[in-house]
Order: structure tokens, then C-alpha cells, then sequence
């Protein structure tokens, strides 16, 4: 028997599809093609019957769709100009200034609840601040825009660095542009600080989670154990108010824990005078490294997916954008750019590839700590020696940022035979398990991966069903007398 062919099929509440990995082509099918391809992956059908005997078959092998070629080798593109990158190419550090923070935030990775260190006293020195910055410059030969951010604890407790930091790599990175960026509680926004921050175009991400109940119930200040809500939009309002043209710039983070009322938070942002017309950013309450498992309730997926369908109503000009929640904004943003910016069809599949996911570690979200010590980002756990990059007095560990990069070789069998490689998302912290890089670690993440990708392809097609383009294009379609099937790219 012939090897199956390398698809997935699924299905909307009006349409039949087949997902054909080799091409990365989305194609509507008729019910008995789908039903037909469905027995041939359960081993229902001899793989000879159907290339024979079904004409809707025939015709999707002749267009080049359903070809059983498979990965031979797992190995990212990027794995053999490696080094030439890290010594070339890096385009951002974030600066860990200080390890305190005024705040005791119950969801914190640096809690006490996760696998990783706990708050401190430590603070970076200039010193070891400036030795990032010239490794960044020095690292960037080939680029001509470079980024350092701020990161803690709560950065803005160590405002004189920053600002040291700042003049500094002003000075040092002629003929180079750059930018900054902070990412704050917003606790300690003083006039001071922000005239500084818009002189030097600062973008400035801060942390606020929904109205009073929602905001003070996790995030509440060390010394008194009371709650932000009241400082924060009092901070806010002042800055509006003196600072009117950088404040539009400000960005705001609301992390979503499904134990709050998705409404609660979902009305306050569109009602709160201070923020109504701000950017916000929702982002699920990290469960990378927690000791705790986190269940979702169903009410807060009903509402969730309650405002997803407003939203696709609005984009289909059904609905008045207004009455959709500025949360959802984001999953929309996913969509177009997974299923349409950056799904190019191939015309085939190379023999050799890594799935999605990794970044080039050190090249793109380099971070740096307080004592000097590197890590892909700063969202994996300082107590992991897997994911240690070296330090900025003895540079890159090669070796190290190899196997970061090359995490499919844990899972390689399962790999090759995923429908999924192009579009997991899976980094190195899916894999930490503090004592190493785990295999099975890695493989309790990918059927939440893959059944989320599932939904992302669900939901695309179903917009364009209902005649949603995703830009000016328009769509070529393939049909034949009998299945009328659309080539959805």
C-alpha cells in the first residue's frame, strides 16, 4: 500500500477542507472527497482504490495537491550561519536593571510559584549595563537598526540607569538607529520620568490587568499589601493630561487570568475614560514553569468565544466595531498574519527543515541579567542551565544556542509526521524542565498547539466564506464540474 498522502482534513459548519502540507495550500473539498480522504487516513481505503476510482481525487493529485512526500531531516535553516549571526547579527538586548520590585503581583514568575528565582535586592551596575550595550553594538555589524530594553522587576526603580544607559548608547551606536523600550507596573510614572521618556522617544508597554477588582485581587504593592488600581489610573490621568501626544503612544498589557470575569475586564476598557481610545494588549497568565496547573472555566471560554464571533462580525461590516471587546483584537491579528502574511504556498516540501517556533537565540530577543548572564529571552527561568547563552565578559555559547535552535531533534520522529511543523509555535522554554532539554516535556504542549492552528484555519476559512479578503487581493479559486473547489491561500 501506497503511503498516505501528507494532508489535514477539517471541516467549518459550511465547507469541507483539506489542508495539504506540501503545497501550504488550504483547499475547499466536497463532502465525498473529504469522506473518501478520511478513509484513506483511517486505512479504510487501499491507497490504490482511490487514485483510481475517484475522479475528485484525481483531480486534486493533477493540480500537485496530496503528495505523500515527508521531512527527511530535522535541522533549522539558520543552524550553519549561526555564528556569523551572534557575532553580526544581533538586533536587541534587554537589560534586567534591577531584580526588585515594588510590587507582589500573585501571578509573578519571580513569586515563588514558578520554577525560577525569586524577587531580590540585586540591581545591574553601569558598568555591567554598558558592557551589554557595546556587546549589542559590537554584535550588529550588519544591521543598521539595533533595540535595548528595560526590564525587572520594575525597571523604573532604577531610573538614573536607565537614563545612564540611554546617553550612553546614544553616544556609542553612531551611525546606527536605536531604539528603547520599557515595560512597567506604571507605579512609579513621575513627571520627571516621562518628560524624559517622550524627549527620548522611549515606547513604553505598561502592565494593567482591569478595573479595581480584577486589577487589585493579583497585583498589589510590597510594603503594604494594598491594591494599585487607584495609583496607576491617578499616574495615568496626569500623564494624559501634561503629556497628551506621547500618551498616545503608550501601549497597555492586560494579562488574562481565567479565574477573573472576562466581561468585567472586557467593559472597562472600552469604558474607561483614561484608556478608551489606548492600544491594548491581552495576554494569557503564563503557565511556562508554574508549579500550579491552571484550569479554565468554561464561562470565561463562553465569553471569550462570544466576543471572537462579535469581532468577526465587525470585520464582515455586520456589527459596529464599538460593541466588540478590545481583548479579542489580538486573536483576529493572529489569524491574518499565521494563515494569510505568512503562509506562502511551496511548491514542494524541502527534505530538510525545522518546524515553527525557535527563534535564533541571542540573535533576537537577547537578555541579559543582573549579573551579566545570557538568556534567549526573558521569559525563560534564570535558574536553567538549558537555557543559559554564556555571559557578556566571555560571549556567546555557541554549542548551546545550537541546540536551542534545533529543538525538533527531541521530537523528530514526531515531527517529520506533523501536519502542524510550519505552524508550531514551540520554543525552547516549551522543552525546559530545569534539569535539561525534555523530550516529554516538550510533547505535553503539542496537542494544545495543534488543535489551536486548527481552530486559526477554521476561523480563517470561515471569513472568507462569508466573503472576508484579507487584503485587495482576490483569491484565486480551482473548480471542477462536481466539488467546485477553492485553492484559499
Amino acid at each position: 500500500m501506497q503511503e498516505h498522502p501528507f494532508i489535514f482534513l477539517f471541516r467549518t459548519p459550511g465547507c469541507y477542507y483539506v489542508y495539504d502540507v506540501n503545497t501550504n495550500i488550504i483547499v475547499m473539498i466536497d463532502k465525498e472527497t473529504f469522506e473518501v480522504l478520511e478513509d484513506v487516513l483511517n486505512d479504510k481505503i487501499e491507497s490504490e482504490e482511490y487514485f483510481k476510482e475517484y475522479d475528485g481525487i484525481a483531480t486534486l493529485i493533477n493540480k500537485g495537491f496530496l503528495s505523500a512526500n515527508k521531512i527527511k531531516q530535522i535541522e533549522h535553516s539558520e543552524s550553519r550561519t549561526l555564528l556569523y549571526t551572534l557575532n553580526n547579527k544581533v538586533s536587541k538586548i534587554t537589560l534586567q536593571v534591577t531584580q526588585q520590585c515594588n510590587l507582589r503581583c500573585k501571578y509573578c514568575v519571580y513569586s515563588g510559584s514558578y520554577m525560577n528565582r525569586d524577587h531580590s535586592a540585586q540591581i545591574m551596575t553601569f558598568e555591567m549595563a554598558s558592557k551589554g550595550i557595546n556587546f549589542l553594538i559590537d554584535h550588529s555589524m550588519d544591521l543598521s537598526q539595533i533595540n535595548i530594553g528595560f526590564y525587572g522587576g520594575e525597571p523604573l526603580l532604577e531610573f538614573p540607569l536607565i537614563k545612564e544607559c540611554i546617553e550612553y548608547a546614544e553616544t556609542k551606536a553612531e551611525g546606527k538607529r536605536i531604539t528603547f523600550n520599557i515595560t512597567t507596573n506604571g507605579t512609579v510614572l513621575t513627571d520627571k520620568i516621562i518628560e524624559y521618556l517622550e524627549l527620548h522617544n522611549v515606547s513604553l508597554m505598561i502592565s494593567l490587568d482591569g478595573p479595581r477588582e480584577v486589577q487589585d485581587k493579583n497585583r498589589r504593592f510590597a510594603s503594604r499589601d494594598v491594591g494599585t488600581f487607584d495609583k496607576i489610573i491617578s499616574n495615568l490621568e496626569a500623564v494624559k493630561s501634561k503629556y497628551p501626544e506621547y500618551y498616545k503612544k503608550i501601549s497597555f498589557n492586560a494579562v488574562m487570568d481565567p479565574q477573573n470575569d472576562f466581561n468585567c475586564s472586557s467593559e472597562f476598557f472600552s469604558s474607561e475614560e483614561v484608556l478608551k481610545d489606548s492600544f491594548i494588549n491581552a495576554s494569557a497568565l503564563n503557565t511556562e514553569y508554574s508549579e500550579n496547573e491552571l484550569a479554565t472555566p468554561d464561562s470565561f471560554i463562553e465569553k471569550w468565544s462570544y466576543e471572537v464571533f462579535k469581532l468577526f462580525l465587525s470585520k464582515l461590516g455586520r456589527l459596529d466595531e464599538k460593541w466588540v471587546s478590545k481583548l479579542v483584537n489580538s486573536h483576529f491579528d493572529r489569524i491574518k498574519v499565521n494563515m494569510h502574511e505568512k503562509r506562502k504556498p511551496s511548491n514542494f516540501l524541502p527534505e530538510t527543515v525545522h518546524h515553527g517556533g525557535p527563534c535564533i537565540p541571542g540573535a533576537q530577543r537577547l537578555f541579559m541579567n543582573v549579573h551579566g548572564n545570557f538568556y534567549p529571552c526573558e521569559r525563560v527561568s534564570e535558574l536553567s542551565q538549558a537555557m543559559n547563552l554564556g555571559n557578556v565578559d566571555e560571549g556567546f555559547d555557541i554549542e548551546n544556542a545550537r541546540k536551542l535552535l534545533n529543538i525538533g531533534n527531541l521530537t523528530e520522529n514526531e515531527c517529520k509526521n506533523c501536519w502542524n511543523f510550519r505552524f508550531c509555535n514551540l520554543c525552547a522554554a516549551a522543552c525546559d524542565n530545569l534539569n535539561g532539554l525534555s523530550r516529554e516535556h516538550k510533547l505535553t504542549h503539542c496537542s494544545g498547539v495543534t488543535n489551536s492552528v486548527e481552530d486559526m484555519m477554521k476561523d480563517y476559512c470561515t471569513l472568507l466564506e462569508f466573503g472576508y479578503t484579507f487584503s485587495d487581493v482576490e483569491k484565486p479559486t480551482l473548480s471542477y464540474r462536481n466539488a467546485e473547489m477553492e485553492e484559499v491561500r
